[in-house]
């Protein structure tokens, strides 16, 4: 996923505006946006650790539902 930003520089430019048509060349590509989305994204659970949570949730759901059975917890659906 190489996206190569060139620019040459004319018989008058000076340094500084040829490193600002540079920039405006990467940020007009959008080459820093893709790269921060892939940095910062996070990876996806892995089956186990997915089957892991699903079970946690249902055991405290039970939980729960035991506790506010018994009338020691306040059911908020209601």
């Amino acid at each position: 996923m190489a996206t190569n930003v060139e620019v040459v520089k004319s018989g008058a430019e000076n340094n500084l505006s040829l490193i600002r048509k540079f920039t405006k060349r990467v940020q007009g590509s959008g080459v820093l946006p893709r790269l921060r989305a892939i940095r910062y994204s996070k990876r996806a659970a892995s089956p186990y650790v997915v089957k892991k949570m699903a079970l946690k949730k249902i055991k405290r759901q039970k939980e729960v539902a035991l506790l506010i059975k018994m009338g020691k917890m306040v059911d908020k659906m209601r």
